[in-house]
C-alpha cells in the first residue's frame, strides 16, 4: 500500500456537546510523532467535527511529515450545514496545502446514515432500518437514496473545489452507489463481519481493479469476543444515555479479547496490501469516552468495545509511554508489526 494510515479523533461533535472533551497541542503532536514513528504509517486521516481541532491537529501530523487526510465529520446536521462545514475546513486544508504539506480533503463520511435529509429518522440505525425494510422495497429505496446523495456529494464537491486545490474524496458506504466523476479517490468505509467474510477478499480486488485509486477507511472493531463477526454492529452492546447520548456501561458482560481485535486488524490489512488497496486507515487510534476499567464490574469496562488500538486509563499514565494516559492494546503491536513490514 501506498498509504498506510491511522484515524485520529479530534473530537465528534453531535448536538452541541463534543466527545473528546480536552485537546492539548503537545498531547496530539506527541500522539501524532507515536503514529509515525511507532505504528509506522506515513498517512493520518484528521477527523472530527471542530474546524480548529482539525486545522490544529492537521498541522501537527504535517509538520511531522504524514500525508494528512483532512476529513471532517458531520453529525446529524442539515445540507447546508455540512456544506458549511466542508467550506470552512476547505479553506484550512488548502493553506495547509499551499505550506507544502501533502493533503487529501475528505468531503464528509457516510452522510446518509449519520446527518439528516437523505434518509427518514431521527437516528443512524432508525435510517438503516428505513433503508431494509421492508425488503421488497429495498432496491428502490436504495435507487431513491443514490440519486439524493450523488445530488448533494455534487454540490460539496464544487463547495470544496472553490477553496482546495488538492486531491478530493469522500468516505463512502457502499449502499450509497456514489458517482465518483467529482473526486480523485474512491474511498469505502469497509468493515467485515460474519455474514460476508468468505467473499470479503474478492470484493476488495474487484473494487481495486477500478479507474481510480481505491482507499479504505472505517474498518476496525473492539476487544471482546466475537465482536469482529458483528462488523457494524459492534457497538450495539454499549449503552448510553438517553439525553447526552454519551456511552454508559455494557449491556451484559464480554469476555475481553485483544488478541481477536489485533487478528482481525492484521488480516484485514493483509488483504487490503496484498489485493491493490493504494491507502488504508485504520479505525482508530482512541475512542474517547470508552475508558479502561479493569477492577469492579466488567459491563464498566467500557474500552472492552472502544475501537481504539490503545485502552485510555482513568486518572493515570500508562507504563509504555509515562508521558501517555493510555496504554498500548495488542492490536497497536499487531498494527505495527504490519506496516512495519
Amino acid at each position: 500500500m501506498r498509504a498506510r494510515g491511522m484515524t485520529y479523533d479530534t473530537g465528534f461533535v453531535m448536538h452541541g456537546q463534543i466527545s473528546r472533551q480536552h485537546l492539548d497541542p503537545a498531547v496530539v503532536r506527541r500522539e501524532l510523532a507515536i503514529i509515525r514513528d511507532d505504528l509506522h504509517c506515513n498517512a493520518v486521516q484528521i477527523t472530527g467535527g471542530d474546524p480548529d481541532r482539525l486545522e490544529l491537529a492537521a498541522g501537527a501530523a504535517a509538520e511531522l511529515g504524514l500525508e494528512v487526510w483532512f476529513s471532517p465529520y458531520p453529525l446529524e446536521l442539515e445540507a447546508e450545514q455540512i456544506l458549511t462545514l466542508l467550506r470552512d475546513c476547505a479553506g484550512r486544508a488548502e493553506r495547509l496545502r499551499q505550506q507544502g504539506a501533502a493533503v487529501v480533503f475528505v468531503a464528509g463520511v457516510e452522510l446518509s446514515v449519520m446527518n439528516r435529509g437523505f434518509l427518514p429518522g431521527e437516528s443512524p440505525e432508525e435510517r438503516v432500518a428505513h433503508l431494509m425494510d421492508p425488503p421488497e422495497r429495498r432496491a428502490e429505496a436504495m435507487r431513491e437514496l443514490g440519486v439524493r446523495i450523488n445530488t448533494f456529494l455534487h454540490d460539496a464537491a464544487a463547495t470544496v473545489r472553490e477553496c482546495f486545490q488538492g486531491k478530493l474524496t469522500y468516505a463512502a458506504i457502499q449502499f450509497e452507489q456514489v458517482d465518483w466523476t467529482p473526486f480523485d479517490i474512491v474511498t469505502f468505509e469497509l468493515i467485515r463481519s460474519a455474514e460476508v467474510a468468505d467473499r470479503f477478499r474478492d470484493a476488495v480486488r474487484t473494487l481495486a481493479q477500478g479507474p481510480k485509486p481505491l482507499a479504505v477507511t472505517g474498518f476496525g472493531t473492539a476487544a471482546y469476543r466475537g465482536a469482529s463477526d458483528r462488523g457494524g454492529r459492534v457497538l450495539e452492546v454499549v449503552q448510553h444515555d438517553p439525553q447526552t447520548k454519551a456511552p454508559v456501561r455494557l449491556n451484559g458482560v464480554y469476555e475481553r479479547d485483544e488478541a481477536g481485535q489485533a487478528t482481525y486488524l492484521s488480516e484485514l490489512l493483509e488483504i487490503f496490501d496484498t489485493e491493490g488497496v493504494d491507502s488504508a486507515f485504520v479505525f482508530l487510534f482512541a475512542l474517547p469516552g470508552y475508558p479502561h476499567r479493569p477492577d469492579g464490574d466488567p459491563r464498566d469496562d467500557l474500552d472492552r468495545a472502544g475501537l481504539g488500538i490503545v485502552k485510555l486509563l482513568e486518572g493515570r499514565r500508562g507504563q509504555t509511554y509515562p508521558d501517555m494516559e493510555w496504554e498500548p492494546k495488542a492490536a497497536f503491536t499487531a498494527v505495527a508489526q504490519r506496516y512495519g513490514r
